[in-house]
């Protein structure tokens, strides 16, 4: 059985992505791993150079920045990626910039993988789901986050990112029949310094939205208000052992009250529901999930 891990990066060191710690997590389950480094305003290649592994191949891209509306160059970028991935390869093991797998989840997918090799209606691996928001200490509690996704897939060829590539669908456009898998990936996507995480939005905003405004004089960002969001749990488990130098490192103090729900009508009815049935209404799913 061989496994490729794959991903795609640019601007890791400007936008704080924890690139290195993400492709670390993984590489003890890959027998090669290729990254897609974009053209970048700062130092991302080095970066990735420096990670102190034989297995990882580096594919030298440039974006797209005409491609302006539903996170479509992210998709074009990670397909690049995976059209690198060496064509004995099994399994694809996807991860992106800012999730990282932790260690203790390693027997889980190893064992799934191999479990699975020799079954062709298996097209892919589905995991579970944490998203870090405002610091190291919170989960998003809510139904805006999503559950889960897709992060290992068969290496077919008959498989592309869909949409802004959180995930995947075959060349036709169908979803991909999937079997859980008992591990978590862990995003941190919304953990970055205030000030950071204003200026990421304001630099990725482009990927989504055709809305260019006039040139204005440069001024640095007000700093991301973490306090606006509506719901958050206390995470009381341990972190990938990757992360525990950013998690030792955070420098800024965000406190939440856990108590207070600020849930939209919206929201309150997919939790009202979801206890009394375990169906969460309108959930999104991109895979097909094989009993």
């Amino acid at each position: 059985m061989k496994v490729t891990g794959f991903s795609i990066v640019r601007n890791a060191i400007k936008f704080d992505y924890p690139i290195v710690e993400a492709i670390q997590s993984v590489l003890p389950l890959c027998d090669e791993f290729v990254v897609a480094v974009g053209q970048s305003d700062d130092d991302t290649l080095a970066l990735i150079q420096r990670i102190n592994s034989t297995k990882i191949r580096i594919v030298e891209t440039v974006w797209d920045d005409s491609l302006r509306s539903g996170g479509q160059v992210l998709a074009v970028e990670t397909n690049k990626a995976l059209a690198a991935v060496s064509a004995d390869t099994d399994w694809a093991f996807y991860i992106q910039g800012d999730e990282v797998f932790h260690e203790r989840y390693i027997p889980a997918v190893r064992q799934a993988m191999e479990r699975y090799l020799d079954q062709p209606d298996v097209e892919g691996l589905l995991f579970k789901y944490l998203h870090f928001y405002g610091s190291y200490q919170y989960i998003g509690d809510s139904p805006q986050w999503y559950r889960h996704e897709i992060r290992i897939i068969r290496n077919t060829g008959n498989v592309i990112a869909y949409r802004d590539a959180q995930g995947f669908r075959t060349k036709d456009n169908q979803k991909l029949h999937v079997k859980p898998v008992d591990a978590y990936v862990y995003h941190y996507g919304w953990v970055k310094p205030p000030e950071v995480q204003q200026e990421k939005i304001a630099g990725t905003r482009r990927f989504w939205h055709n809305d260019d405004q006039p040139a204005q004089p440069q001024q640095a960002p007000d700093p991301f208000d973490y306090s606006t969001i509506d719901a958050l749990a206390e995470f009381k488990d341990s972190h990938p052992a990757v992360m525990q130098p950013r998690i030792d490192a955070q420098h800024w103090q965000f406190n939440f009250n856990i108590r207070e729900k600020k849930y939209s009508f919206k929201n309150r009815l997919k939790i009202v529901v979801e206890r009394l049935t375990g169906w969460r209404m309108g959930e999104y799913r991109n895979y097909k999930l094989l009993r």
